[in-house]
């Protein structure tokens, strides 16, 4: 039986095999999702490698790394061999590489297109299982100074303090507004409450030489621009 369990150490593979000897030797690169996530986790269980249990853990959420992270750490132990350690060593690195994301769209920061906000706003409210909305404060030359949280739960215009949101743009030297919500249900048309929501907004930054310049619905995949579609 001892036999049997030594097998599936990755220990016992040769060295090519084995996924920290690989990315050392070869690069990181080279290795296969589960391999990397193999190295977080470090062992597997009584009958699977740990390169064999990421690999079914990455099938059951069709091999996406996107669907991987939205993964809670009671979904990932009910796998055999993954702990509360592990899993929260899984998310943790997977929350990384998500913030990674966000801060490579800010670098950026010149905003040329509904596109270039999307690419800004998906990594931070793109997969959530909630509603956010946000504004994002850009300066005479549309580069991003800054992008805060507005409000969290539900959308309706009862949450937008109009006062708050000016009274920051003020504070930063903000000229123009982009606003921006993601929507869990993955549609994209905007209900009557965003409408409403941007009309209020754009009316009071008008008094303040302030422009609202557009307003994206952002899902993980896509987005809805009230400025391309010519609703601003």
């Amino acid at each position: 039986m001892q036999e049997k369990q030594a097998s599936f150490s990755i220990k016992n593979w040769s060295q090519d095999d084995q996924p920290r000897e690989k990315l050392l030797n070869k690069g990181k690169a080279t290795l296969s999702d589960a391999e990397l996530v193999a190295i977080l986790i470090g062992s597997g269980n009584r009958n699977e490698s740990a390169v064999d249990l990421c690999k079914r853990i990455l099938a059951s959420v069709d091999n996406n790394l996107n669907a991987l992270g939205k993964l809670s750490i009671k979904q990932l132990m009910e796998f055999k061999g993954i702990g509360e350690a592990k899993a929260i060593t899984i998310a943790a690195a997977l929350e990384l590489g998500r913030r990674r994301r966000g801060e490579e769209a800010l670098q950026k920061k010149q905003i040329s297109s509904s596109k270039s906000v999307f690419e800004l706003m998906q990594p931070v409210i793109g997969e959530l299982q909630h509603e956010e909305f946000w504004i994002i404060y850009l300066n005479n030359s549309n580069k991003v100074i800054q992008k805060n949280q507005l409000s969290k739960g539900g959308i309706t215009g009862t949450l937008v303090d109009v006062r708050l949101v000016l009274k920051n743009a003020l504070e930063v030297g903000a000229v123009g507004l982009i606003l921006a919500h993601n929507h869990p249900s993955g549609t994209l048309k905007p209900s009557e409450a965003d409408k409403q929501i941007t009309n209020k907004l754009k009316v009071a930054a008008e008094s303040l030489d302030i422009k609202v310049l557009d307003h994206l619905i952002i899902t993980e995949n896509a987005y809805f621009s009230f400025a391309d579609e010519n609703l601003m």
